[in-house]
């Protein structure tokens, strides 16, 4: 089993968001997000995993759907959320947003943790991968930095 990884300044992405947990809501605030990719599989016959400059863009691509939004995990039990005139209208007991829709990436995530967070990108790298039809490949992994020493990481099958 061989594996490649890329990471960099290329492959970041800054957005705001709020978790919940235990019942409580944190307070809106962002995060300078740092990814990482490591693909998984077996040598071509050129002896090639993946081309670190493909899987670069790929994953600069996904960074880009996610920078200078806000993230709103669409399937939180505990958050409101609803869609109309443009905007989203989010709620959290008390607690009010309403934010242009331009300005949302709605995720079907259960709450914008940085664990969803590397989920959701693992997943949407090996679909990904899986539509170039890259057989050699077995495995993803992503890992998302929030902070400095703060990092969740998730690994998903490429494999159909």
């Amino acid at each position: 089993m061989r594996r490649i990884n890329v990471y960099g300044p290329q492959l970041k992405f800054a957005a705001a968001h709020f978790t919940t947990f235990g019942g409580d809501c944190e307070p809106l605030h962002g995060h300078n997000y740092a990814v990482s990719a490591e693909l998984h599989g077996q040598l071509t016959p050129d002896s090639w995993l993946f081309d670190f400059v493909e899987l670069r863009r790929i994953v600069a691509a996904l960074c880009e759907e996610l920078d200078h939004r806000f993230l709103l995990p669409t399937e939180s039990r505990q958050l409101s959320a609803e869609r109309s005139d443009g905007h989203w209208h989010i709620a959290f007991a008390e607690r009010r947003y309403v934010i242009p829709e331009e300005d949302v990436v709605a995720l079907p995530i259960d709450n914008s943790t940085a664990e969803r967070l590397a989920e959701w990108l693992a997943g949407r790298l090996a679909a990904e991968l899986r539509s170039r039809g890259t057989e050699n490949l077995s495995s993803v992994a992503v890992t998302v930095e929030e902070a400095p020493g703060q990092s969740a990481s998730y690994a998903a099958s490429v494999g159909g």
